[in-house]
């Protein structure tokens, strides 16, 4: 589908977009998914005629405007289909994580008030269900079968019944999406609060546009739109970051939407279906990275002293300080090595845009040495999530994150907080005043533009308007993933264990936690004396036994946090944490950027080990 200026279009809601470009795509195939070794389309009329169907049947289940709908599944054509339905019956959809444990899904649910639930499969459903029974939910749609009927009050549905003869309801669904408003409430995505209990976002239909149309604009002016753009769908659908930019943004620009099968065939489904977009966190660029310079290694001499010069002519040409004398050596990459790396990469993309995590700009730099565009972007749940992103017309420069989208207001605070303003700015946190009003903050000079999103990040912009991040003026870790979680309710668990006295947990842009851990000195001494063991930690710490006995205690407080809070290793710290030692603030708070500095070699040893 040829769409010249897509980013000018305006819609009063992601359900009317949607439908505008089913009608302009027709039988042209949008959403892929492999099967049997074979990828399969559905066209943009298939979507549009299941979308209409499910969102029909929806309202005849009894769901009305303003209900909420919580949605899990892997990446695939239905997690669309749903997600657009929800919207098209007037719905909120509420995306949830694959990973989340049934005390996750239990806090969702009674914290959104959902009256139905949509799973995947029943390997999902094992861990869902319990919680749904306990909820008001009594609406269950299995997209595969879950071998269930009705299970007390909650009706289990089949999804096949409920996507089919849509051609019926097309004018319904449609008339309904011209009926939103961009102020309306699309989507409720929770994501982790300082207390450490999730905070439910409400991203309403403006917000997404508005994102989407931003990062439209970047496609078009410094890239093009060509005939057939490809995005394939990697990151999880139930974060912000690929909601936005992995789903509505190919709908805005008229792209095909593959489905990864996962991190394990991601290389193969690359080559296989050659996207000219993809969404990712850096996290995999670094496995990428990895993964090709060993491969390269294997190959002998010459394969190695070709990557080798277009890391050195690639920083160089980075810096823009490219030589005479490199030039030919430059050209002979262009030849020989260049196009054979770009060739695994489906040899027509465009841009790689990183996301949802700081990205380190050894990285970045590495990716332009071999040939690809690598963006990063910044931005967060509560602002659609894209606030910023690199491109070339700015000058791409990887320790930046780019200027401002398109109608995109940032400003920086007196204390350096960078603040942001405009349509993509949440309306607020669902049933959380408090919260809500802490970081949207009006102008009084100018109330009719809106309130100021505080960022929590501390920044600057430098002199060609590109965002420079500086500092987390919050204290949550965020993965390499993007995920966001609260250091204080890991610690805060892990000391209320008899075995543990002082803890810091540490996992930023890192692929899981770990943790520095004082044992308490009692316990330590009682144990020890039952074990015939010496009673100093010295000694004690190199000693299995007692490295098992806090593991122990490490695991338990494990079974009670989801996969992205799990600590994975520990060590311990050479000496409590106290005020003396500055390790702790005069009112008992942790120094982090302290213990980070004074342990920094124990932490590192922890991701190597």
């Amino acid at each position: 589908m040829k769409l010249t200026n897509p980013h000018l279009d305006h819609f009063p809601s992601l359900v009317a977009m949607f439908f505008d470009r089913a009608e302009r795509g027709g039988e042209d195939p949008f959403l892929w998914r492999k099967a049997d070794r074979v990828w399969h389309p559905l066209s943009w009329r298939q979507v549009a005629n299941q979308v209409a169907a499910l969102a029909h049947n929806l309202r005849e289940l009894g769901l009305k405007d303003g209900d909420r709908v919580v949605l899990i599944s892997e990446n695939r054509p239905e997690w669309c289909i749903a997600d657009l339905a929800i919207m098209a019956a007037g719905c909120i959809t509420v995306p949830t994580y694959t990973t989340n444990t049934e005390r996750d899904h239990q806090h969702i649910l009674d914290n959104s008030g959902a009256k139905a639930v949509i799973v995947s499969t029943a390997k999902l459903a094992r861990t869902l269900m319990p919680a749904v029974m306990r909820s008001d939910a009594n609406i269950v749609i299995s997209m595969e079968s879950l071998r269930v009927g009705q299970q007390g009050d909650v009706s289990v549905r089949d999804w096949q019944s409920l996507v089919t003869g849509g051609e019926a309801y097309l004018d319904e669904a449609k008339a309904r999406g011209t009926a939103m408003t961009r102020d309306d409430t699309a989507c409720l995505i929770y994501t982790s609060g300082t207390g450490g209990a999730p905070r439910g976002v409400m991203q309403h239909h403006g917000a997404i546009l508005h994102n989407a149309a931003g990062a439209a604009e970047v496609l078009v002016n410094d890239f093009g739109i060509g005939d057939e753009e490809v995005f394939l769908s990697f990151l999880p659908l139930s974060h912000a970051y690929e909601h936005s930019g992995g789903q509505f943004l190919p709908i805005m620009v008229g792209a095909q939407i593959y489905y990864s099968e996962g991190l394990e065939k991601l290389v193969s489904n690359i080559e296989e279906t050659r996207p000219t977009i993809m969404v990712v966190v850096p996290r995999l660029f670094e496995v990428i990275r990895a993964r090709m310079i060993k491969s390269v290694e294997k190959q002998g001499k010459l394969a190695n002293w070709m990557l080798n010069q277009a890391l050195r002519v690639g920083e160089k040409d980075y810096e823009r300080g490219l030589g005479v004398l490199d030039r030919p050596v430059d050209l002979i990459l262009d030849k020989l090595f260049r196009p054979k790396i770009q060739k695994r990469f489906g040899g027509r993309m465009k841009a790689l845009v990183s996301g949802g995590a700081p990205l380190n700009p050894e990285i970045g730099v590495f990716f332009h040495s071999i040939g690809l565009t690598l963006l990063q972007g910044y931005g967060q749940t509560e602002a659609g999530p894209v606030i910023s992103c690199n491109r070339p017309s700015a000058g791409i420069k990887m320790d930046t994150v780019g200027p401002p989208l398109m109608n995109t207001e940032v400003k920086i605070a007196d204390d350096g907080e960078i603040l942001v303003r405009g349509e993509l700015v949440m309306k607020g946190y669902w049933r959380n005043p408090a919260e809500t009003e802490r970081v949207l903050v009006p102008d009084p000079a100018e109330p009719e533009k809106g309130a100021w999103l505080h960022t929590g990040d501390i920044g600057h912009i430098d002199a060609k308007g590109r965002i420079v991040i500086t500092d987390r003026k919050k204290d949550l870790i965020v993965n390499d993933k993007g995920d966001n979680v609260s250091p204080q309710r890991v610690e805060g668990m892990l000391t209320l264990q008899p075995e543990i006295l002082q803890a810091m947990v540490y996992g930023d842009k890192r692929p899981h936690l770990v943790g520095l851990l004082v044992p308490d000195p009692e316990w330590m001494a009682e144990w020890a004396e039952a074990e015939g063991l010496p009673k100093d930690l010295c000694r004690l710490r190199e000693h299995e036994k007692f490295r098992a006995a806090i593991r122990a205690a490490v695991d338990r407080v494990n079974g009670q946090l989801s996969v992205i809070e799990k600590v994975r290793k520990f060590d311990f710290a050479e000496e409590a944490f106290s005020i003396e030692n500055e390790q702790m603030t005069p009112s008992m708070k942790i120094r982090r950027h302290v213990l980070r500095e004074v342990y920094a070699d124990k932490i590192s040893a922890l991701y190597k080990a």
